[in-house]
């Protein structure tokens, strides 16, 4: 059922067009050309990449679209390898349609593009994009079926405000994106200047530290072995948590550790990830645990920090299994003044603290818009439109 007002709809009877790619590969060349080829990987999270594409000649894309040039604020859709992507199109300037993508242009007169493309990422269209896609070894659905998907449609100044009410979400997500990926790599960056010594942080005077690091093995800086194993049945809903190959795995009743640790991941495709461990929680057997409870003059968070930083693959053995041994103990660790390591590892905790905030607020974002559009999409809450509401 329908709200009041809404009509359930092919998608192809809200279009002015649907048009599918040429069905085979276009000619590419290794040079940049004004000429760009949208492929299926250029697809994702409801945005169009234009900026990581392959370039074909002027000939090859004039072959390419004499079904229809795209144009701003079409939707881009993916067919197969992943079937159900979508995204609007930002810059429509020499673009064309690669294999297995194809694009919707509203009719302006009945759907609002955004619209479109918000129905099209609803639970709604994607369970029916899911049906329409099985019965193949790859999912893939026909060029026919999709313009046979069902939009829920409101009168056209509704689409019009709930799409402007999720693009101010995704511009809130977008922001928050960016904000991240900035702090990302500046914490990068700090460990790259902090953890090599190329970038001094000042003493409690004020003075900058400039005292030598030293060379050290890592059996010299902390206690290093492998705890002992327990049994998936073993662990349970509740309790401690238990470390292993690939974070926490599950819950155990007793604790083997106290404190926080280093884990190393010592077995399987995750070997050589540095992980910290919540205090008292059980550490299995596939890590190896750095333990520096016993050694005052090093910072716990600075050696987590620096083993971060460092590539163990070099370590790593066994072809059918790979797999850490205790070779990890001769590991080189470059080791400043306690000191110096505490300010590094606290400069380094407020940059993870801030990237944290961040990936809750952008999760939270998530949550929020994903909640919105069952709730808009279906009608179940409408919008005011103008000074009417609609009921």
């Amino acid at each position: 059922m329908v709200p009041k007002g809404w009509k359930r709809v092919p998608i192809k009877d809200v279009c002015e067009s649907i048009i599918d790619c040429v069905n085979k590969t276009a000619p590419v060349v290794d040079y940049e050309t004004p000429f760009k080829m949208i492929r299926t990987t250029n697809v994702r999270n409801g945005r169009v990449n234009t900026e990581d594409v392959r370039y074909v000649t002027e000939d090859t894309y004039l072959q390419w679209v004499r079904r229809g040039k795209p144009q701003v604020g079409d939707i881009i859709f993916t067919r197969e390898a992943p079937v159900g992507e979508a995204g609007v199109l930002q810059d429509a300037e020499g673009i064309f349609l690669g294999q297995r993508t194809m694009m919707y242009r509203a009719d302006t007169c009945l759907s609002d593009n955004y619209f479109l493309f918000y129905s099209l990422s609803s639970p709604f269209c994607q369970k029916q994009i899911e049906d329409f896609s099985n019965g193949g070894t790859v999912a893939h659905m026909r060029v026919p079926d999709c313009g046979e998907i069902l939009i829920n449609l409101p009168p056209f100044l509704e689409q019009k405000k709930i799409a402007q009410i999720l693009s101010t979400w995704d511009k809130a997500i977008s922001v928050t994106e960016k904000l991240l990926t900035n702090s990302q790599q500046q914490k990068k960056a700090l460990m790259q200047q902090l953890l090599t010594g190329k970038k001094r942080l000042l003493d409690e005077s004020g003075v900058r530290f400039n005292g030598k690091w030293e060379k050290k093995l890592l059996s010299d800086v902390a206690d290093v072995y492998q705890p002992k194993t327990i049994s998936q049945s073993m662990m349970s809903d509740s309790g401690y948590p238990v470390y292993g190959a690939n974070g926490v795995i599950g819950f155990y009743q007793e604790f083997n550790h106290e404190t926080e640790q280093i884990a190393v991941t010592c077995r399987g495709s995750t070997c050589g990830i540095v992980n910290w461990t919540q205090a008292k929680s059980w550490i299995t057997g596939n890590a190896m645990v750095i333990n520096t409870d016993n050694y005052s003059y090093v910072s716990k968070k600075f050696l987590f920090y620096t083993l971060n930083g460092s590539d163990l693959k070099y370590l790593i053995s066994g072809s059918g299994q790979p797999q850490i041994t205790g070779n990890i103990k001769t590991h080189i660790i470059n080791l400043p003044c306690i000191e110096e390591q505490q300010k590094i590892a606290t400069v380094l905790s407020a940059a993870d603290a801030e990237i944290y905030t961040l990936e809750k607020k952008l999760a939270c974002l998530r949550d929020e818009k994903k909640a919105l559009m069952q709730q808009l999409l279906t009608g179940k809450r409408r919008v005011k439109v103008d000074e009417a509401v609609a009921e």
